[in-house]
């Protein structure tokens, strides 16, 4: 079901339905700050596979970000963050950043790689914090891209038409963009930019 919104105004009943459809194991295409993606509940496992299934990949041996409402909703997730890096954070987020951190043990096994280690977003786009808000815990997300799509898609349309009967919702709040987050990969220590995106690498 594709459900349109206007990024300012947004139909806030409709987007507690699709809130409820995560809920019990739904999982949507949804819009961020940079591209469009695929989510799920982080606890409902059955979504998670149903999520890899789509996507093509292995739960346990993909690198996953996790959508975040705030940056205390972050620390629930990762281990003791730097000084360095919080302030990074906190001067960045939200925002189009993903942040590659050190994963603690209540990241849920399922998603757990042998690196240990998870990627966090808190995206600069109301629709999306909204849900994240109200189901009161991460969503679980992996970009539209697979190997035989050479850019991300853009338009919901399309999206209907390659993965309308594979997911419950698509959340249609118009064209996204071509380029994805900024990467900082946060996990050894030290802050190193690993992939350049939306993000201006000069705040870093």
């Amino acid at each position: 079901m594709v459900i349109e919104f206007d990024v300012d105004r947004p139909n806030t009943y409709r987007l507690k339905e699709v809130v409820a459809a995560l809920k019990n194991g739904a999982v949507i295409i949804y819009p961020t700050d940079t591209v469009y993606a695929l989510g799920c509940d982080l606890y409902n496992n059955k979504a998670i596979e149903k999520l890899c299934h789509i996507k093509g990949i292995k739960s346990n041996k993909s690198q996953f970000s996790f959508i975040c409402s705030d940056l205390s909703n972050v620390s629930e997730y990762s281990k003791q963050l730097d000084n360095s890096v919080f302030k990074l954070m906190k001067k960045t987020l939200p925002g189009p950043y993903t942040y590659i951190v050190e994963a603690n043990s209540k990241v849920p096994k399922i998603i757990q790689a042998k690196k240990k280690t998870v990627g966090i977003r808190i995206p600069d786009h109301p629709v999306t914090r909204f849900l994240v808000e109200e189901l009161g815990n991460p969503i679980i997300t992996t970009s539209l891209k697979s190997d035989d799509i050479t850019e991300y898609l853009t338009d919901p349309y399309e999206m209907e038409q390659r993965y309308g009967n594979q997911v419950d919702f698509i959340i249609d709040c118009g064209y996204g963009q071509l380029q994805g987050s900024t990467v900082i990969d946060c996990s050894n220590g030290s802050i190193e930019v690993v992939r350049e995106g939306l993000g201006d690498i000069s705040m870093i």
